[in-house]
């Protein structure tokens, strides 16, 4: 089989580029709104919580460790018929989006959750002695002041997601791991396994540079 050349290499790697931003953006969109609500739930509901209800807190931490336990690849598989039904396929950068949010919604719950916790309960008590709603606690005092935790956490979440958006590959997800596996693996062009695994890095870089800038300026806010 005679070798791919560049000019033939780069339309592939530029399309499968596309493909992996478009899932971990909308994926990581999803996990952002899913995982903050799961992650304040579980504070409220948690002991000494504004709404502390031990029986639903208790429900909701053995679902999201439920979730955290699965290994990506199975869960990928396992939801096969929910991904059917939720948006009609099971191949394609679509269908991939909804394993890659189910399975990162409950790793960054747990990360609003603790970036939470570490809130100084002082500021909540003295919220609480000038008369501020449970609302305006959650919103004006929790999620105000763990912001640097949260844009943190959400930021190995993407990161994350990167990785698990190239193992969805192996299911005809689409993406820089689809490339990887048809091209660089089963038809041993080692240029395009080197390229998407350098695109990869790339990525990771980005997203982390880009949260770490804004941790930091959260954290001097």
């Amino acid at each position: 089989m005679t070798p791919m050349t560049w000019a033939e290499i780069q339309p592939l790697l530029w399309q499968a580029s596309i493909e992996t931003g478009y899932m971990v953006a909308v994926s990581s969109a999803l996990t952002a709104v899913g995982g903050l609500l799961l992650g304040v739930l579980l504070v409220l509901t948690g002991r000494g919580g504004l709404l502390a209800t031990r029986p639903v807190n208790l429900v909701l931490g053995i679902l999201i460790n439920i979730g955290r336990s699965l290994p990506f690849i199975i869960l990928l598989v396992a939801i096969i018929p929910f991904t059917r039904a939720l948006v009609g396929t099971t191949i394609g950068t679509e269908a991939a989006i909804v394993p890659l949010t189910v399975a990162a919604i409950p790793f960054f719950a747990r990360i609003v959750e603790t970036a939470i916790r570490e809130v100084d309960r002082d500021v909540i008590a003295a919220a609480r002695a000038m008369g501020a709603s449970r609302t305006e606690i959650v919103f004006k005092v929790l999620l105000r002041e763990a912001r640097p935790g949260l844009v943190a956490g959400l930021t190995i979440t993407v990161i994350a997601l990167i990785g698990y958006s190239a193992m969805a590959g192996t299911v005809g997800g689409g993406g820089l791991g689809d490339l990887a596996i048809r091209y660089g693996y089963q038809r041993f062009e080692n240029t395009v396994m080197v390229a998407t695994v350098v695109l990869l890095v790339v990525f990771v870089q980005l997203i982390q540079s880009l949260g770490d800038l804004i941790v930091r300026w959260l954290s001097r806010k």
